[in-house]
């Protein structure tokens, strides 16, 4: 047998262990850089007049959840039934998860609008996601944008506007603010109505009565 002395059998078992959590990092980093992939090709997929801001608005939602919109229960409740009221139908995607982790669900004002789910139902579930959001700070938000974007960047997507809005989403986050909307194209071509419910409300609560209802039809 041969008999390394202690600190070289030390080295070896650090730089060994340091290989291992390496590994894992990058492992972990390729499973997060698959996700966010596979969540802008869906969102091209599904909205092909998606412009950069709205991916953003995608991976944001799925960061913040609804908390941002927001400031009390009678207001969240006011604006819902001007918007329900606003239009006879709903159209789009009835849900949808959003960003790559899907924490949160775009859910289409239609369950409302055709009493799948009733507006007391479908309001409480709303401040309740907001009330559970627990949104990154804006620094730690700007660099998971950046590497959000870098990735789109690579992608090549050839997105309208798009060096405006990498500029115009820069300015927003450096001047301590992180909100943006939908892109006019988006509004014009999909006009969406829908509000951010959070993935445990929605999938426990709010999805089976929209299954209900299918099964029912």
């Amino acid at each position: 047998k041969i008999y390394l002395p202690m600190r070289i059998k030390n080295i070896k078992q650090i730089t060994w262990g340091m290989l291992v959590v390496l590994s894992l990092i990058s492992c972990f980093n390729g499973i997060e850089k698959e996700e966010t992939i596979d969540a802008i090709k869906h969102q091209m997929e599904v909205y092909p007049q998606s412009t950069l801001q709205d991916i953003y608005k995608n991976f944001f939602q799925d960061r913040f959840g609804p908390g941002h919109l927001i400031g009390d229960t009678v207001s969240a409740g006011s604006y819902l039934r001007e918007e329900l009221a606003s239009e006879e139908h709903f159209s789009g995607v009835v849900y949808e998860p959003t960003g790559s982790n899907g924490n949160f669900y775009r859910v289409n004002l239609s369950v409302v609008k055709d009493t799948t789910i009733s507006y007391e139902t479908f309001l409480d579930a709303l401040v309740r996601s907001a009330a559970g959001a627990e949104p990154i700070s804006i620094d730690e938000w700007q660099k998971e944008w950046k590497s959000i974007e870098a990735i789109v960047d690579r992608m090549r997507l050839q997105l309208p506007g798009y060096e405006q809005d990498k500029q115009e989403i820069a300015e927003t986050l450096n001047s301590g603010n992180s909100v943006m909307h939908h892109s006019t194209a988006y509004i014009e071509h999909y006009n969406p109505h829908y509000r951010i419910i959070s993935k445990e409300i929605f999938e426990k609560e709010l999805l089976p009565l929209i299954d209900k209802k299918k099964n029912n039809e």
